[in-house]
């Protein structure tokens, strides 16, 4: 099979397309031939070598599969040859999905829903099931709260926005001004432009200075750090992004916050809340660029770039017949 190989840590330049063996499945496994895959932070982070002690080189990357079932192991009996799936790879335990077949456990694969088309599908994974984990378990966000959700024209924002819309509650997203029709699209009721006016400012106007329950952090630094002075009593924030230096959260304490940090865990039970969210035409990841299983490195070297112009996801036609 084709599959890309992160040879060395480093730029968009350490891939190389290579022939390797298709794997095979062992008892409770499923193979999957891969039809689509996407790019997330996690995968730039991965490849400049941010986890150098829990990659092994040369090494197959990747945390997004949208496929079809290829063959099933022994015992395996949720799944049969021809059902389409959806599911994020064991993350640093395996290879990943940036090749034409891919091995998992059964556990962690869900049915891919109807309505999603293959690239659609590999775009929500990862990045679905963070959210789902960030909002819902950690925030434990409900109807009639508020919520700012940070970069919400990104690929985890734009999905945050549409799940906490299904949650019922009120959204405050940052976005330039050229995504606020984009995020208004998704259900966001209170746009800022992050570029012309702090949302510290912004927030604690439109909220009367009683400020949102939830802040769900995409960013990180100075945006974490100055999180606290946008919550109200007893608010919650959820950041998924490494903390890179010390943080003063003397404000988060004296609100009687609490502080979550996601890094998401792998199963079912997410990708069919996520489902049912589909199907109901509540979620749909938005595709905003798609690239070939070759032209990863490309890919990388786009999601990478300040002002890439993006909105949702990269996503990665390893079926050369999902490219238009």
């Amino acid at each position: 099979m084709k599959a890309m190989i992160l040879k060395s840590f480093g730029g968009p330049e350490s891939f190389e397309l290579r022939d390797v063996p298709k794997p095979v499945p062992g008892a409770g496994q499923v193979l999957v031939r891969v039809h689509a895959t996407s790019i997330n932070p996690l995968d730039y982070q991965v490849r400049r070598g941010d986890y150098v002690d829990l990659v092994p080189l040369p090494a197959i990357t990747g945390h997004d599969v949208s496929g079809v079932v290829e063959e099933v192991g022994p015992g395996v009996t949720s799944f049969a040859p021809g059902d389409e799936v959806w599911y994020t790879p064991q993350i640093f335990d395996g290879p990943g999905s940036y090749a034409e077949y891919h091995v998992a456990a059964e556990g962690i694969i869900g049915r891919k829903p109807q309505s999603l088309s293959h690239l659609e599908a590999a775009s929500l994974t990862l990045v679905g099931g963070t959210v789902w984990e960030a909002l819902t378990v950690r925030a434990a966000l409900r109807v009639g709260e508020s919520i700012l959700i940070h970069g919400g024209a990104g690929g985890v924002g734009h999905v945050a926005i549409q799940v906490a819309k299904a949650i019922g509650a009120r959204v405050f997203t940052t976005v330039r001004e050229a995504n606020f029709e984009f995020a208004r699209s998704l259900g966001a009721d209170v746009l800022i432009d992050y570029e012309k006016e702090d949302y510290v400012d912004a927030i604690m106007r439109e909220t009367g200075g009683h400020g949102v329950d939830v802040v769900f952090d995409t960013i990180g630094g100075n945006t974490l750090t100055r999180s606290p002075d946008v919550l109200a009593q007893l608010g919650r924030l959820v950041s998924i992004v490494d903390i890179a230096q010390p943080q003063n959260l003397v404000q988060a304490w004296g609100k009687n916050a609490s502080y979550h940090f996601v890094f998401t865990r792998q199963n079912r039970g997410k990708l069919d809340e996520l489902s049912a969210l589909v199907e109901r035409g509540q979620l749909r990841p938005h595709v905003g660029a798609v690239y070939s299983l070759a032209d990863i490195g490309l890919a990388h070297a786009r999601l990478e770039s300040p002002n890439n112009g993006l909105q949702g996801k990269i996503a990665i036609a390893v079926e050369p017949s999902l490219i238009s």
